[in-house]
């Protein structure tokens, strides 16, 4: 596999190797070894998968207590996704990475504890997988606005977003 550094400490582009003939393909989707070689901890302690319509936008969400490492992939689709520093101790602090990932590139990412993760839906529909490095706790979950200016991001969308009401009341990054 592959593994590219961002701009962001931590955060990694993850290019596993790819075996396709006429057939189809053959890709390992995880290898704690390779991660742990590639400087991603483990373990996983939880998987999770959403199946999204087009122009669905789910994030920025994080967890406070117990913050959760991330390995993401699409399996169906495509789908804009947004890693946001929100470490308060960190050179990089509000600032974001983002790339599309589609099933077609098999590219997987990941997104270390102690950052706000997104994403929106850019095909008819997507299927998202992740894995997490701690588990989910309803109570200690946050959510930042997808549209914080301070912040920046820019969706590649023109229409205004398909938001759950958590993710339309969330919080902007100056009054968490």
């Amino acid at each position: 596999m592959k593994v590219i550094k961002t701009a962001i400490e931590g955060v990694l582009i993850i290019q596993p190797k790819v075996f396709g003939d006429s057939r189809g393909f053959f890709l390992e989707t995880s290898n704690q070894a390779r991660y742990a070689e590639a400087g991603i901890p483990g373990p996983f302690v939880q998987d999770n998968r959403s199946h999204s319509a087009k122009g669905v936008l789910r994030g920025l969400h994080f967890q406070k207590q117990y913050p959760q490492g991330k390995l993401v992939f699409v399996t169906s689709g495509s789908v804009f996704d947004v890693a946001v520093d929100i470490r308060k101790d960190s050179p990089t602090f509000g600032q974001w990475f983002g790339l599309t990932l589609t099933a077609d590139e098999h590219q997987q990412f990941y997104v270390p504890p102690g950052l706000a993760h997104g994403f929106c839906v850019l095909s008819e529909t997507a299927d998202f997988q992740y894995k997490c490095t701690e588990y989910y706790h309803p109570e200690d979950e946050g959510s930042i606005r997808w549209d914080d200016p301070d912040i920046g991001i820019q969706w590649p969308i023109t229409e205004p977003p398909s938001l759950s009401d958590k993710d339309a009341k969330a919080a902007y990054l100056k009054d968490l």
